[in-house]
């Protein structure tokens, strides 16, 4: 016995029923401004240990160099 494929019903809404464009997109603008906001951290804080590194090696280079 073969199964039916699940239909997805979508439901169309007229102007007057639905808020304002901007009202009606908030809840995704906000979603989207916190990623955004964790992603910007994330970098930011993948910047921050790549610099941190990099002056950890001078500072042992400057320290092993060649004594005079």
């Amino acid at each position: 016995m073969a199964r039916k494929p699940v239909r997805i019903r979508i439901e169309v809404f007229d102007p007057t029923e639905a808020e304002t464009a901007e009202e009606a997109f908030r809840p995704s603008n906000e979603a989207v401004r916190s990623l955004a906001r964790l992603i910007g951290r994330q970098i930011a804080r993948k910047q921050f240990e790549r610099a941190r590194a990099l002056e950890r090696k001078q500072t042992r280079q400057n320290r092993s160099g060649p004594m005079r």
